[in-house]
């Protein structure tokens, strides 16, 4: 028998916009315990978002996040000896931790120079259904549906 859950920690919101969903960013962000220069990176990314856009930083970036959260995935389920991919549906706190390692992920492959930069630009095409981190979701949508027909094994 399993254990009972760990509780959920609560995140203090950051100091800047008072967002408990940009200190989950940074957190996620942050390299080697460097807050401060994860903050740094991002509030950066911000701004030239900002300058870029004409709009407000952070409503970019939330509109990038709500257009990268995956409503659903594959898993690996192991039935008879075989393996399926079975589509399930994404919890909303996981479907967020998702667009942000996603983001995240496709901005430190990006070619541009330095970080600010290379994550201002996934926010900016995030936000406007384009980049690495869009396509990452469309990816995970068709795997999901061309797996439909092993969704009666759901978990």
């Amino acid at each position: 028998m399993r254990r009972r859950r760990a509780p959920k920690r609560q995140l203090p919101p950051d100091y800047r916009y008072g967002s408990v969903l940009v200190t989950r960013f940074i957190n996620n962000l942050m390299w080697d315990g460097k807050k401060s220069v994860a903050q740094r990176i991002f509030y950066d990314a911000l701004e030239i978002v900002e300058r870029k856009t004409q709009k407000r930083g952070i409503d970019v970036f939330e509109k990038a996040i709500q257009n990268v959260r995956p409503p659903l995935e594959v898993r690996s389920r192991r039935i008879g000896g075989a393996t399926y991919q079975v589509p399930t549906e994404v919890r909303p706190d996981r479907q967020i931790s998702l667009a942000i390692k996603w983001i995240i992920r496709y901005a430190r492959q990006r070619g541009n120079k330095g970080m600010a930069e290379k994550l201002a630009a996934e926010i900016i095409d995030a936000a406007n259904n384009q980049g690495g981190a869009i396509k990452k979701k469309e990816d995970t949508l068709k795997m999901a549906e061309a797996n439909r027909a092993f969704a009666h094994f759901k978990f």
